[in-house]
């Protein structure tokens, strides 16, 4: 079997799909490994270290993958790129089929076939191939670093010479993988943190995390969870109480992450441009959800 390795073309996507520590593993089993020019540089993995784990470094995409029988990324190729692969290879990616009409119906119509590595179903024998949850948790981690580096003040309290300086007060919206190692890292800077989200079981999981957990309506909570542990959407009344709540404690937050999302819909609207304006100058808004629509009113992708 030949695998390629694509180099991601979406602008500021710095992963690669394989690092040259999985090259050895799939040459391990028998396979030989082609990746494309400068593939891992966004992610420090140099055309070098990829050759001396054993693969065939492709000056181009068509090079790459010419006679591959596994084609891997980061992310689907775009629905213009389609027909740059050969009939009934096998593309293996992020692909948000959900929001992706035209790069299914170019694959459909280059017969290319897709593996929607985000459709994974989330039970334990797949849960090493669960891409979601590994880049949710990096991504949740990320989110609060980014905060505290554009944040003009301390995290923690700091006691000085000078005075006191009070902790950061930070909020996270929504309790999933995101959330909760957001909670985490925000709890390890210091902050005095809480957090929400609409799921009942989520409550426990945040305050195991030392964060204080809000909400407007815990009974209305208990039913709010599908099987597959995803959050549903909330009916209207419990969604305007839980906007007047949140308002409320947002406006005496000093930042603010939102990670909640539903499969295959628009990301849920939970801070409006009031409750934005209504923040002190200075705070900060890190909006995970933005790639579908965004949980904040103002928030733009990119």
């Amino acid at each position: 079997m030949k695998i390629a390795v694509m180099r991601e073309t979406r602008a500021g996507e710095s992963r690669v799909a394989a690092s040259p520590e999985t090259v050895k593993k799939f040459i391990a089993l028998g396979a030989t490994v082609s990746i494309e020019r400068g593939a891992g540089e966004g992610a420090n993995f140099l055309d070098h270290a990829y050759s001396d784990a054993g693969a065939a470094i492709a000056g181009t995409l068509s090079e790459a993958t010419t006679g591959a029988d596994l084609i891997i990324g980061v992310r689907a190729p775009a629905a213009d790129a389609m027909t740059r692969f050969q009939r009934g290879q096998k593309i293996v990616a992020i692909v948000s089929p959900h929001s992706s009409a035209d790069v299914l119906q170019a694959a459909a119509s280059a017969g290319v076939d897709l593996f929607a590595m985000d459709l994974m179903p989330r039970i334990t024998r797949a849960q090493s191939m669960d891409v979601l949850s590994s880049q949710s948790n990096l991504a949740g981690y990320k989110a609060v670093i980014d905060a505290a580096a554009y944040y003009g003040r301390a995290i923690p309290m700091m006691m000085t010479a000078a005075g006191t300086i009070a902790p950061a007060k930070i909020f996270i919206m929504g309790a999933g993988v995101a959330g909760l190692q957001a909670i985490a890292t925000a709890r390890r800077l210091g902050g005095v943190v809480s957090a929400t989200d609409v799921r009942w079981a989520a409550k426990e999981q945040v305050e195991s995390l030392g964060a204080s957990f809000v909400t407007v309506d815990e009974e209305a909570m208990k039913g709010a969870e599908t099987a597959g542990g995803y959050a549903k959407e909330m009916s209207a009344d419990f969604q305007r109480r839980q906007a007047e709540f949140v308002g409320k404690h947002i406006a005496k937050q000093n930042i603010v992450v939102t990670t909640a999302l539903i499969p295959g819909r628009p990301a849920p609207r939970l801070v409006t441009e009031e409750m934005v304006r209504s923040m002190a100058p200075g705070s900060i808004v890190v909006d995970l959800a933005v790639e579908q629509g965004g949980n904040v009113a103002l928030s733009r992708r990119g």
